[in-house]
Formats: structure tokens, sequence, C-alpha cells
């Protein structure tokens, strides 16, 4: 017996001249209709909106308007290749028919996560931006146990420089290095008595990465400045490309190259060379120490605009999955029906 797939909506009177075209070639063609109504699923509606009816049988797709001679053509195509690759004891076509039969835990379980993806990474990306914020404030309520645990979690993941970290709870936000030169703030120096921190070979940077603050400076993010920005960017897109119902476009490669990597890259790599003992380097490049702003501001351009180039191009997996998911749902159940 065939397998129909009629993708449809309610009150539409070609699709239900089409069901009767179809119930009208039963005995000569059997078959079972696995109806799927286009608005339960907002990928599902935009690609077939204007084109419905749709019937799909095997490899057949035939869209609006469809003659009653063009569906016995397509349901006598779909039947003879049925019957030859019966006859031939395909491997793989009784491979891809036995599956179709069965909706295994992995399948619900990827149908699940196909659905919810976006509400998913979102928790996840919220999770992980916040514990770094929680972990000052376990400090400042006495609770150093856990605010430690979550400053080792990601220690591996951040550099957590505290002359390149917030601190909140203190008297100021930042405490830039003297090499900074930022007016009207005291140096990370002044504030912690860690000297000898413009000199990338220091050992007293281990020292600076160390320290999570006091009740004088306050206690640090757990993450730099830099990673607050991108990740709290990369949330807020999130929350966006749900609230615009996942519709935006992915933005092109070269924008991102020029919007997210390009900002961060000159920021980050200025600064690191500039920190080399390398005289000759000198001439051109003048030793600097980035400041927050700049910091902030390269993390916002490269977590905003990167999460644009990634969460449409994930949509478009998960649409895949997810009408590969509906369709064989549909046609299970009218299989038992």
């Amino acid at each position: 017996m065939l397998n129909v797939t009629l993708f449809a909506k309610k009150d539409c009177q070609l699709c239900d001249e089409l069901k009767a075209d179809l119930e009208s070639m039963q005995e000569k063609f059997p078959h079972r209709i696995a109806e799927i109504d286009i608005e339960s699923d907002a990928a599902i509606y935009e690609k077939y909106k204007d084109a419905i009816p749709v019937i799909e049988v095997g490899p057949y797709v035939v869209k609006a308007p469809i003659s009653k001679a063009k569906l016995q053509m397509t349901l006598g195509a779909a039947q003879d290749r049925k019957t030859q690759l019966e006859t031939l004891d395909d491997p793989v076509y009784n491979y891809k028919l036995k599956k179709s039969q069965k909706l295994t835990r992995g399948d619900r379980v990827s149908f699940w996560i196909a659905k919810r993806y976006l509400l998913l990474v979102n928790l996840f990306v919220f999770l992980y931006v916040g514990l770094p914020f929680l972990a000052p404030a376990l400090m400042k309520a006495g609770a150093t146990l856990p605010a430690k645990i979550i400053y080792r979690m990601y220690s591996p993941l951040c550099h957590q420089f505290g002359f390149r970290s917030f601190f909140l709870f203190g008297p100021q936000a930042f405490y830039p290095t003297a090499g900074a030169h930022i007016a009207g703030y005291e140096t990370f120096e002044q504030a912690t008595g860690i000297l000898n921190l413009d000199d990338p070979y220091s050992q007293t940077r281990f020292d600076a990465r160390r320290f999570i603050g006091n009740e004088e400076v306050g206690y640090k993010i757990a993450i730099c400045e830099r990673d607050v920005a991108i990740y709290l960017s990369i949330l807020a897109f999130g929350l966006l490309y749900a609230a615009t119902g996942r519709r935006l476009k992915p933005l092109h490669w070269m924008l991102w190259l020029a919007l997210a990597i390009a900002p961060m890259a000159l920021d980050g790599f200025s600064q690191l060379f500039s920190q080399f003992n390398w005289d000759w380097l000198r001439i051109y490049l003048p030793y600097r120490e980035s400041p927050p702003v700049f910091r902030v501001v390269t993390g916002i351009l490269f977590g905003f605009f990167t999460a644009w180039f990634a969460y449409p191009n994930m949509e478009e997996s998960m649409k895949e999955t997810r009408q590969y998911y509906i369709k064989k749902l549909a046609v299970i159940e009218a299989s038992e029906e």
C-alpha cells in the first residue's frame, strides 16, 4: 500500500477536491493518506502556504493545481517504483521502509530538541554567563566554597586576569593596569599591590589571575570583560531571534568577518603584539593595554553578529529535522488507523 502525504489546511476547497479524487482511486492504487495541517508548523506553513494542496508519494512531489490525470500518473509511477523495489529486494529501500514504520525513543528526543532547541540554547547561554555573576555574589554573602568552585570551573575557559575583569560590590567596576592610562580610576596595582603587570612574562600575572577580590575592592566576575560582553550579546540576540519568530536570515559570512571578527582581532592582536619585548616592533606598535570600553564594544560586536551568523543556520537544520519527524509521525499515525 502506498503512503500519500497530503499537505493541506482547514477550509481549503482544493484540498477537499483532491481528497475526493484520491478516494476515487483507492481501488486501483491502494493507499493511506497521512494529512499534515501546514498551520501546525511555521516552517511548513512558509514552505507550502502558496502551493497547497501538495502531495508526496515516494520520491514524487506534486503541487497545486493537481488534475485528476496528473494524480493518477503520479500514483501509478509510485506504485510501479514500489513494486520494482520490492521485487529487487533492495536493502536500502527495505531499511528506509522499516525505519519509517516506527518512531523510536531517539526519534522522539530528536524531535523534542528540534522544536525547543532555541529555548535550550538560550537557557544554556543564560546559565553560562549567569554563573560568573553568581560567584562574586556568593563571595559577598560569605559562601566562599561554592564561589571558588565557580571560579575554578571557568578558569580553563577564560584568563580571569583581575585587571581585565569587572568587579561587583566595590567602589569601582574595574581596575585597569597603570599601563592602560585611564584617568580617574585606582589602578589594579594600587588596589592589590600586585606589580609588574605590563610585562607579559611576569610571574605576577598569575597572581592577578588568582586574585578574586576582597571587601575593599569588591569581587571579580568569573569571566573577563570581553567574555561578559560576548555572552550577554549572544543571549540578547537569542532572545531577539525568539521574539521575532526566528524569521531573521543568516548574516553573510563576509559581514560576519567584517563586523564580528575584524574588530576583536584588531583590538586583541594589537594589544598582544605590543606587549612583547620586541624593540623593532615597538617602533611601529607602541605598548597598549586595551581599555574596558574597547573590550566591551568588540565583545558585543563579536557575540551579536556571530549569533546572527550561526542561529539562522541552526534554524535551517532544525527546520528540516522538524519537517522530517512531522511527516514520519503523520505516516505512522495513518498506518495505525
